[in-house]
């Protein structure tokens, strides 16, 4: 394995698996998956996984399904493999230690022995006096220091000069922090685990990772990684750090009524992975134009971090669920229908797939997302039962006091049984009714609507009737009759 950067985009989304990783954070793998797919270039899973005591077993899983999920499949990971794994950084402890111990012996690290009960105190103390913690190096002072056989960690030096460090962040341009406000972290822990900060470094060096993609959260951190990676006398990656992910109102973090929802949980919910993507890209990036969907070709081809904003995103669920609908509704059926088999009530069991393609054509307009189909579909699998009341409530209603209910249903179940039930002699049937009756249309239709459906909101009544077709509309309305 070369340890020369690649002059090839490599790029990682290096999750921690230590819960289930929401919609706002697939954001970042997204956008690392568009910039390798736009360069050619590699996208790499990384499993960050060092924090011991906050690991979630079942989230090693989630993390690579969720990808798979939405189509943005790693190059290289711990499924897929690849020459520079191993990709899970608990499987990777020689390597820091061996780093490390460079770091150590050049100076750069030093060990430390202090206590938890110490270093709390310390903090406590900054605290009181309102200024930040930082550590005093207590042992770097030869008496206070123990042997190297006692449980100790490894501190970063922070150098004492130059005063500030900066770099060219590719989404927020030109950035220095001071080193003053830095102290000294700790970088290898007594569990002899490496912290994210040392990880990171030797993980994204030995891999050749030329783009770090990543949320903003990480800014105060980068001063940190940038001394690291002079420490060890290698060329960083570019850095580029992506607006926060906010809920709709802006100004507080994403949170679970804000639709910080698993990929699995919006998938189960009947959202499309195109409208998912889409949305996810919009996140902080547009193209400089008024299109909102896009097909995955066109954001890989669009994609540049030149057209990442600066300032928070907003996460607005109602907008992902517009986009879901409109994509439904621009979709071919035939592969609406494939779409969708999972979605589908149990009542549609035994049905034909040439019923369920009639039926979805029906519902197709009024779909924002998958799983309404039961609701909407329900009517077209299983007679009405009336107990909604809402049959009871039309024979009641002074609409019907001359003819009654039960005789507007009387005629229409005469009128439709004499149609070939098209939906154009349906209609022929069944419009000039009314006036016979003496009701308004929209009256009558509503009464049939009703019988034959149990709901006042159904398709086009033609259409409905002759989905249904003549056995089934007849002994609906023949049930209808019954009931009253």
């Amino acid at each position: 394995m070369s340890s020369t950067k690649s002059s090839s985009v490599r790029v990682r989304f290096a999750p921690s698996p230590t819960g289930f990783l929401h919609i706002g954070v697939m954001r970042s793998a997204l956008f690392n998956w568009l910039w390798a797919r736009h360069n050619q270039g590699v996208f790499i899973l990384r499993i960050e996984d060092t924090d011991r005591s906050r690991l979630v077993e079942a989230a090693y899983d989630q993390i690579n399904d969720s990808l798979e999920k939405l189509g943005i499949v790693p190059d290289e990971g711990p499924r897929q493999g690849g020459e520079y794994g191993p990709y899970t950084q608990s499987e990777r402890l020689e390597t820091y230690h061996e780093y490390a111990e460079k770091l150590l012996h050049a100076g750069a690290l030093y060990r430390c022995w202090c206590s938890p009960e110490r270093l709390a105190r310390l903090r406590e103390e900054a605290q009181a006096k309102g200024v930040a913690f930082k550590y005093d190096r207590h042992c770097l002072v030869a008496e206070n220091q123990g042997k190297d056989s006692e449980p100790h960690v490894l501190r970063f030096r922070i150098p004492d000069a130059p005063a500030t460090i900066g770099w060219d962040d590719a989404v927020r341009g030109q950035l220095a922090f001071n080193l003053n406000d830095l102290d000294d972290f700790v970088a290898l822990k007594a569990d002899g685990y490496p912290t994210y900060h040392l990880a990171n470094i030797i993980d994204d060096h030995l891999m050749e990772i030329s783009h770090v993609l990543r949320a903003d959260e990480w800014l105060p951190s980068t001063p940190k990684h940038l001394l690291l990676w002079q420490a060890f006398g290698w060329e960083a990656p570019i850095y580029a750090h992506l607006p926060a992910v906010q809920g709709p109102t802006g100004g507080k973090k994403l949170s679970k009524r804000d639709g910080a929802q698993s990929v699995q949980e919006y998938l189960e919910e009947g959202y499309l992975t195109e409208s998912l993507m889409s949305f996810l890209a919009s996140l902080g990036w547009n193209d400089g134009t008024t299109q909102e969907v896009y097909t995955s070709d066109e954001l890989i081809e669009k994609f540049e971090l030149s057209r990442i904003q600066k300032s928070p995103a907003r996460f607005d669920k109602e907008r992902l669920t517009w986009m879901n609908g409109l994509l439904i509704r621009q979709m071919p059926l035939e592969a609406l229908l494939h779409r969708s088999t999972a979605f589908w009530p149990g009542s549609s069991q035994g049905s034909s797939a040439s019923y369920r393609l009639r039926v979805l054509g029906l519902v197709q307009e009024r779909l924002k997302f998958l799983s309404e189909l039961p609701e909407l579909t329900e009517m077209f699998f299983t007679d009405p039962d009336y107990s909604n009341g809402l049959l009871k409530a039309e024979a009641e209603s002074e609409r019907y006091a001359d003819p009654s209910l039960r005789q507007c249903l009387e005629a229409a179940r005469k009128a439709v049984e004499k149609s070939d039930f098209s939906e154009t002699s349906l209609e022929q049937q069944l419009r000039p009714l009314a006036d016979s009756l003496g009701v308004k249309t929209g009256v009558l239709f509503g009464a049939i609507r009703v019988a034959v459906t149990g709901q006042k909101s159904a398709p086009g009544l033609f259409e409905t009737l002759s989905a249904l077709g003549r056995e089934t509309a007849l002994r609906r309305f023949d049930n209808a009759l019954k009931q009253l």
